[in-house]
């Protein structure tokens, strides 16, 4: 999370679509395209379809169940028919566990797609790893879910092999915006708020750090509540500080209004954030223009992407209520990624889906490469994208509008 990033959000289903086999429970003899039935094979979804950031989450469910019919129609897997099975977490943790107990309990799933956000996942990483059921996030940018708690200090340890994701981390997003901000936007002393989530106070302490390698300062540090709305006193002591920016660690319902607050304390300047706060509804949220604003995304504009043209006219033709949002590309991208393993795994099995499918759909994963709406798609020794392309957007005119794109160097 989220983060958190409408940018590259589409994959291209010119790869060829592939369809997923069945669990590990089944036996090596049924389906099949001998047998002249088709195996049904589930992908997961995990994402807050209802709530304040129900809006990413429906993009993503839609953009799964773009790639699960496309495998179809194209035949991808043969034998094997692709279906989904979307559950809701609300964006709470206790919720995103069930869902995994739920999806690991269904023996047609071979693979899960979400969550949305970082704090969801560190409750569910647990639960998939004993199944040996993958698990590809869209979205989520924690170091730590895959590098491990001590990823901070250099000791970097994978804590689950069944772990991967389609989203660039934290590391690279939060010194990618602290480098644009300091050395693009000019800014020099910045105020740092968080919401205390694992996503925003992660991104917050990347962010500064890099900010003060490159010479800035830090006017001070505040933390906010979600699901709070009256910012006033972070409002309040922005001004007092003298500070040039704001940069904010967290999600767009909170960071709207605090954007919002800022300026009606008479700050004039510009708030700053990660993927979370990049949507429509950051915009909405303020009730004073709020032109100068500036968020970071994963990936290129997708609009912009040429391998996007099919993934943004197919989505439209689907008739999805919902648009693709922040992470539509790099859902499509991650559900892809599963059917491209498991075409793998049954091609090995004579056509057949194996009756230890989830964990071999674990080790072929590890090898995927394919270019994807977003990009290139493949996962290092830690299961994190490969994938380092970045935007900055700024609001102009009451709308998001990309600014700079570029692939990150440290």
């Amino acid at each position: 999370m989220r983060h958190r990033s409408l940018l590259i959000i589409t994959t291209v289903v010119t790869t060829g679509a592939l369809t997923l086999t069945a669990c590990g429970s089944r036996d090596d003899s049924k389906g099949g395209s001998d047998s002249g039935k088709k195996t049904t094979v589930v992908i997961g979804v995990d994402a807050p379809l209802t709530g304040s950031l129900s809006a990413l989450g429906q993009g993503i469910k839609n953009s799964v169940d773009l790639a699960a019919k496309t495998a179809n129609k194209n035949n991808e897997v043969p034998g094997v028919e692709f279906k989904i099975e979307a559950l809701d977490d609300q964006a709470v943790p206790a919720s995103g566990q069930a869902n995994a107990t739920k999806l690991v309990g269904n023996k047609d799933v071979l693979g899960v797609v979400g969550p949305l956000n970082s704090g969801v996942s560190q409750s569910m990483q647990g639960v998939f790893g004993k199944a040996d059921l993958a698990q590809v996030s869209p979205a989520n940018t924690n170091p730590a879910l895959s590098q491990g708690d001590k990823w901070g200090k250099g000791e970097k340890a994978r804590p689950f092999k069944t772990y991967f994701r389609t989203a660039t981390t934290d590391v690279i997003q939060g010194k990618f915006a602290a480098q644009y901000l300091y050395n693009d936007a000019k800014k020099k002393k910045v105020y740092v708020v968080d919401d205390k989530q694992t996503y925003g106070a992660g991104l917050a302490a990347i962010f500064s750090a890099e900010f003060k390698r490159l010479g800035g300062t830090i006017a001070g540090t505040d933390h906010v509540t979600v699901k709070e709305t009256d910012f006033s006193s972070t409002a309040d002591k922005v001004k007092a500080s003298g500070a040039d920016s704001v940069y904010f660690g967290g999600q767009y319902p909170e960071g709207g209004l605090l954007s919002d607050q800022v300026k009606k304390a008479g700050a004039k300047i510009p708030t700053m954030g990660g993927d979370g706060i990049y949507d429509p509804a950051f915009i909405k949220a303020s009730g004073v223009a709020n032109d100068g604003d500036l968020s970071t995304s994963v990936g290129y504009p997708v609009e912009k992407l040429p391998t996007a043209k099919k993934f943004l006219t197919d989505y439209q033709a689907g008739g999805y209520k919902d648009p693709y949002g922040a992470y539509g590309g790099y859902s499509y991208d991650a559900a892809w990624a599963l059917v491209q393993a498991i075409k793998t795994v049954v091609a090995d099995n004579d056509g057949k889906v194996p009756a230890d499918a989830r964990a071999k759909v674990v080790e072929a994963l590890a090898k995927v490469s394919f270019d994807g709406v977003t990009g290139k798609v493949a996962f290092d020794e830690f299961g994190d994208t490969t994938n380092k392309q970045l935007t900055v957007y700024a609001v102009k005119g009451g709308a998001w509008a990309d600014v700079k794109s570029a692939t990150f160097e440290d």
